[in-house]
């Protein structure tokens, strides 16, 4: 082994506490870039292949009724390779054991073999038989949240008439990955469920018979998509076709690509900071080394030793300390990717999940880590290589003390001698004690950031489920009904108030820009659903033209006045201009409102609505939900905080244990910082405590001139990591930005004070380490002089 490699381990070795808290800063950038991008990769893969083995159609559609025999007019378009049509409904269930009503999604199966396109996975228990009326398969979560086997029974109200249905199975498929109900948010697999029954039976019990009201397509691939969707239109449109589209479009599958998008633009933001710390960590690691260094590396020059040596050998120090990082970082990564991955399988439902990190995240993780750390020692590794022989020799020159204007001769009287050491040093370093502060600010950053998170959710929800919705339960019809329904609901028992709103289909559009969007028709001054700014609170809706959400006319790059193309999907399909009247912002979704009175008039139907918002008597909700179950023309209801109860139960399950992965990464990038800081600080002024020790001052006040500057650059760096946790807050709020989800911009007093407990704890832990190594400091040893 080489003399200068030898060197090297030696230093390593004497090292290894300050290089084991580098190597975790590297190594926590590096496992969160894994993670990311092998979680984001995993589902993708995941879905591509479930999609592909169970031919998910490529475009959807639903009409209110058409013949069978359209199929083969379907079958002819151009580039469409299978036609799938089938009957679907909803209805309400009553499960045993469950008070509340369940919304349940009809599905029919083919007459004979299994469905040509969304090919279901069969999970226990077989298919109905297709002369068996009342067999059903379940949905695998649904019937696992209530414990549903095959054997068991439950009721369902199918077109008016209550039934009993055998569960004979349970099933996936690749249309209900991610399910929710109609309108809903969050999966909530006990108040909604998928049950698949034979085309025959579904459709003798909503006669229909020979027809059908969906209809799945397989294409060609580099089919012309939106060509088949126009055509597909124009076939349905005469039997009251509701809109065409595309598997993008598809519900389940557009949350999922929503996530997986969210997930890779967190692969980004996160990972740079660490590493970005990890840099500064170790440039500032090897300037120190070096500086204390320069009478071997005299010594090394004079004894031969060419620049490009002495460079490499402090460059493959770097490449050490960062492939150790790497090294941890990689196991790390490949751990919590799987546990990231398996936490979205509780939300994504696949019947197998692929995790099989290739080596791309690996070799980017790598090769990112080992850049940021080579690239923050380089100014350090250059200052080394052209230090010269006789310069490197001599004992650096000693600082020009002089009396500083920062520090007023006023204060003098008011500080002990050691206070004013402290202030002495941060003053007469003064870009010094700023890399450190920033250091740590960084890590208080990290924290603002990730706590951020959990005051988001509580404003959306606060906004979105508390001041926006003040009903007590939502009631869909299966049918439009007429506007006095709004009399026959009120007195159901329990009701205090009812408010009608009406959901219409549409595709809007404005010049190539186009969204397959509900314009839902509200009262002009609703109160119990009021049209709700997150910004500016409730708002009217506007007599005529359209209420569109922000993120809605960003899609479409309309502003106020601007006219919108709306082509209805349902009853005579007319196509409209309508005005933008008015914008408002919302965290979730991209909804589009119109006045309940103006939506009617267009439309040409009449005052009518398809469903109701109602206040709701608490002590009297179960005689509700009794009658609720009993409704023949109710086909959907859901409940408010049964909708919030889910939200947080979700986010807990996600959300909330991720900001506690980002808390641990936060207090580990605090105490690299603050502990590598201190370690530096002791190694250069070692000689300077011990002298103070012999002259008299006690073990407490030369440890409190060392600690109290790291604690003093701490207080400094809390409100700058807090300005800069703000703007890394702003740009995550624009980065996660999405269709599905906007994160407010929401920090609480709170957090900031939660982000400067958790830095200074980790300051504090730092501090008893580098204490006890005061304490044992070898006077003898550190006062010989080395020249």
């Amino acid at each position: 082994m080489r003399s200068l490699d030898r060197k090297l381990l030696r230093e390593i070795w004497r090292l290894r506490a300050q290089v084991l808290a580098i190597a975790l800063v590297v190594a926590s950038g590096a496992a969160l870039l894994i993670m990311s991008r092998t979680a984001v990769e995993a589902l993708q893969e995941t879905a591509d292949a479930f999609y592909e083995r169970t031919r998910f159609a490529d475009v959807f559609a639903g009409v209110k009724r058409a013949p069978e025999r359209l199929s083969r007019d379907i079958a002819a378009i151009p580039g469409v390779t299978a036609v799938e049509t089938r009957i679907l409904e909803t209805a309400i269930l009553d499960v045993p054991g469950f008070t509340d009503p369940v919304i349940g999604e009809l599905v029919s199966l083919p007459k004979h073999g299994e469905p040509v396109l969304n090919r279901l996975t069969l999970r226990s228990g077989r298919l109905p038989e297709p002369d068996r009326p009342d067999e059903v398969a379940l949905s695998e979560p649904f019937a696992a949240a209530h414990r549903l086997r095959p054997g068991d029974r439950l009721d369902a109200v199918l077109h008016g008439r209550r039934r009993s249905l055998a569960v004979v199975g349970t099933l996936l498929s690749p249309e209900f990955v991610y399910a929710i109900s109609p309108g809903g948010l969050m999966p909530d697999d006990q108040r909604f469920g998928v049950l698949w029954m034979g085309r025959d039976a579904l459709a003798a019990a909503y006669d229909m018979k020979g027809s059908f009201n969906a209809v799945a397509i397989g294409l060609l691939r580099g089919a012309d998509q939106q060509a088949v969707i126009d055509r597909l239109d124009g076939l349905l449109d005469r039997y009251g076709g509701r809109g065409a589209y595309a598997r993008a479009d598809q519900l389940s599958n557009w949350f999922l690509q929503n996530e997986i998008e969210q997930q890779k633009n967190m692969s980004h933001l996160l990972p740079t900071i660490f590493l970005c710390v990890a840099a500064f960590l170790t440039n500032m690691v090897m300037a120190r080394l070096i500086a204390t260094e320069r009478r071997e590396i005299g010594l090394l020059k004079a004894f031969g030793y060419s620049s490009l040596e002495i460079g490499w050998h402090y460059a493959k120090m770097v490449l050490i300390i960062a492939g150790i990082g790497v090294a941890i970082g990689s196991v790390a990564g490949a751990w919590l990717g799987r546990w990231d991955t398996a936490l979205y399988a509780t939300l994504y439902h696949f019947p197998f999940l692929l995790y099989r990190p290739g080596p791309a995240a690996f070799l980017t993780a790598g090769l990112v880590s080992l850049g940021a750390a080579l690239a923050g020692s380089m100014h350090a590794v250059r200052k080394a290589v052209r230090l010269p022989p006789a310069e490197a020799m001599l004992p650096p020159a000693p600082p020009s003390y002089h009396k500083s204007r920062l520090a007023p001769a006023v204060l003098g009287p008011l500080l002990d001698e050691p206070t004013r050491m402290i202030l002495r040093r941060v003053l007469r370093w003064p870009l010094r004690a700023f890399a450190t502060s920033a250091g740590i600010a960084m890590s208080v950053a990290v924290l603002v950031m990730a706590l951020q998170w959990i005051d988001a959710v509580d404003f959306l929800v606060d906004s979105t489920f508390v001041r926006a919705q003040r009903q007590d339960a939502s009631i869909a019809f299966g049918e439009l009904e007429p506007l006095d329904v709004t009399a026959s609901v009120l007195r159901l028992p329990g009701v205090e108030a009812v408010e009608p709103f009406r959901s219409v289909s549409a595709r809007l559009s404005h010049g190539p820009l186009s969204k397959r969007e509900a314009i839902t028709g509200v009262p002009a001054r609703a109160e119990l659903s009021p049209v709700f700014d997150a910004e500016r609170g409730r708002i009217e809706v506007p007599p005529d033209g359209l209420l569109l959400s922000r993120k809605l006319a960003e899609r479409l790059g309309v502003k106020v006045g601007d006219e919108v193309t709306v082509a209805v999907q349902e009853g005579r399909r007319p196509v409209l201009k309508l005005p933008v009247a008015q914008l408002f912002e919302t965290y979730i979704g991209t909804p589009a409102y119109m006045q309940l009175g103006a939506l009617d008039r267009i439309l040409k139907d009449g005052r009518v609505a398809n469903g109701v918002h109602v206040a709701v008597d608490p002590a009297r909700r179960a005689e509700l939900v009794a009658e609720i179950k009993r409704n023949p023309a109710i086909s959907a209801v859901t409940f408010r905080q049964a909708a919030i109860d889910k939200f947080h139960e979700t986010l807990g399950r996600t959300m909330f244990v991720f900001v506690g992965f980002l808390i641990g990464f936060a207090s580990t990038l605090s105490i690299g910082v603050t502990y590598n800081s201190a370690r530096i600080a002791l190694a250069e002024r070692a000689r300077e405590l011990a002298t103070l020790r012999v002259l008299g001052f006690s073990r407490t006040e030369i440890a409190y001139i060392l600690l109290g500057e790291v604690g003093l650059l701490t207080w400094f760096a809390i409100p700058l990591g807090c300005a800069t946790g703000f703007g890394l807050a702003v740009y995550l709020a624009g980065a996660f930005e999405t269709e599905l989800f906007r994160v407010p911009l929401v920090i609480t007093d709170a957090t900031y004070g939660k982000a400067a407990l958790i830095t200074l704890a980790a300051t504090a832990a730092c501090a008893v380490f580098i204490r006890r190594r005061l304490d044992r400091l070898d006077l003898v040893a550190v006062l010989k002089t080395r020249e």
